[in-house]
């Protein structure tokens, strides 16, 4: 197996619209929770949530054309993975890179104005680039038309997990030998008034009206997560081959592990136990000994049934 390490990374974020912005105002402890302004939050019980803000994708580079074709959640990835390319400087023979960038959602915001259209004026009104805007591929297909990657092209949709799945399974297709990098990583725009009001009805949102108190993950008097938008996109490569170019190196994935829980549609298993097996695979492959200080970045929805079998997991 073939080492993998991070040569670039980009971001769009409640908090920062690039990398540089974001890690300010994270370590500053800036919270990117605020009070739904995309629309009017009166009808529903949801009332915060992490919007994106002052977020112009033309002025950040993305051509005209491009921008008026792309939901939001392919415009976040787009300049996210232009942050990130630029940021890695890499040159490579296209058959030599691929994409995976994957969404829970894919293109809600386009999937409302054209279901509007047509309930209130036909479907000849329904605009023939719905399809190649809606589909949850379309994020990973634009990326690698702009960037000419012929390798192999993976859009994961697998709900919270999505990024981190998409990064693993790059990391695994380049350890293998299938690709020499991949832009991966997770995007989302789900943060729309039918996203927000169809997680409320799950009762999976947390209803606090106080910005600062409605995230609280592993926290006695949590209610449920918060719906943001964003997108995290990195640049994974194969080490030698970064070397040889003398990359910036942020860091190498050394280990993945995956499991499925394969009990519920929404609930864990309570116990933890099948989650603690992928984090298991991921502690082994990576030779992670009992003495070894790690960080655990969990997923922490404080919904009350998560939070109690990810504890029961991770422990």
């Amino acid at each position: 197996m073939r080492r993998v390490v991070i040569t670039g990374v980009g971001a769009v974020t409640p908090i920062g619209n690039n990398v540089k912005d974001f890690w300010a105002n994270l370590t500053a402890g800036k919270n990117g929770i605020d009070y739904i302004k995309s629309f009017d939050s009166a009808n529903i019980n949801v009332k915060v949530a992490g919007e994106i803000k002052d977020f112009d994708p033309i002025a950040l580079g993305l051509d005209k054309s491009i921008a008026r074709r792309s939901d939001k959640f392919v415009q976040y990835a787009l300049i996210a993975a232009k942050e990130a390319m630029e940021d890695s400087k890499i040159e490579i023979s296209p058959e030599r890179l691929g994409v995976y960038v994957g969404t829970g959602v894919g293109g809600l915001n386009v999937f409302i104005e054209e279901t509007k259209k047509y309930l209130t004026e036909g479907p000849k009104w329904v605009s023939p680039l719905f399809v190649p805007m809606f589909i949850p591929n379309m994020a990973s297909s634009n990326i690698a038309i702009t960037y000419n990657a012929q390798g192999p092209s993976v859009p994961v949709t697998a709900a919270c997990t999505t990024g981190s799945m998409a990064i693993g399974e790059a990391y695994k297709a380049i350890a293998a030998g299938f690709a020499d990098a991949i832009i991966a990583g997770g995007t989302e725009a789900g943060a729309t008034e039918l996203g927000i009001a169809s997680f409320a009805s799950c009762k999976a949102l947390s209803c606090s009206d106080k910005i600062d108190e409605a995230s609280l993950p592993f926290d006695k008097r949590r209610a449920g997560f918060v719906l943001s938008d964003g997108a995290g996109i990195v640049v994974l490569e194969e080490y030698e081959h970064a070397k040889a170019r003398n990359a910036k190196i942020y860091g190498e994935i050394c280990g993945y592990g995956i499991s499925s829980d394969a009990h519920h549609i929404t609930a864990p298993v309570a116990d933890g136990s099948i989650a603690a097996r992928a984090i298991s695979q991921a502690i082994q492959q990576a030779q992670i000994s009992e003495n070894d200080v790690v960080y655990i970045n969990a997923h922490g929805t404080g919904t009350h049934m998560n939070d109690v079998a990810e504890t029961k997991a991770i422990k």
